[in-house]
């Protein structure tokens, strides 16, 4: 499936629409440069799945940030900063991919060896010829 979006709220909503049609056990993989709207994609989710804007943060030096107290948990983890695949192995990440939660993982890619094989894979791609605020999302299921 591919979506195009020219505007940051087109993706949001985008966004907004996976995270409603989400179910238990779901784990959202977010891959794309710097820029290219990984964190915009992952607000989307997890307002679809009920938090509200001002709730999310991005867990750029956390690792994840958890919303154990929605109707479907969610686990949003930013593994930018992993060196080692074994740092995930300290965060626990076993029980929140393999849970029965929603996990979003942006930078997804430096950790694909962990990824479980039914993730949803969203490659995030910037075309400037097209706009400063295009955006082409590939979804691979």
């Amino acid at each position: 499936m591919i979506k195009e979006t020219n505007s940051l709220k087109e993706t949001i909503d985008f966004g907004i629409e996976l995270g409603k049609n989400s179910k238990r056990g779901d784990v959202f993989c977010l891959v794309g440069d710097l820029g290219t709207g990984k964190t915009m994609m992952s607000k989307g989710i997890a307002m679809g799945l009920g938090l509200n804007e001002d709730e999310i943060t991005s867990p750029t030096f956390t690792i994840v940030n958890t919303y154990d107290y929605l109707e479907k948990p969610l686990y949003h983890f930013d593994v930018y900063r992993i060196n080692d695949l074994s740092e995930m192995d300290d965060i626990g990440y076993e029980e929140m991919f393999y849970g029965d939660g929603v996990c979003i993982v942006e930078w997804a890619d430096m950790v694909k060896d962990l990824i479980p094989d039914n993730a949803t894979w969203i490659y995030i791609e910037k075309n400037l010829d097209k706009g400063l605020d295009y955006r082409q999302i590939k979804i691979n299921e």
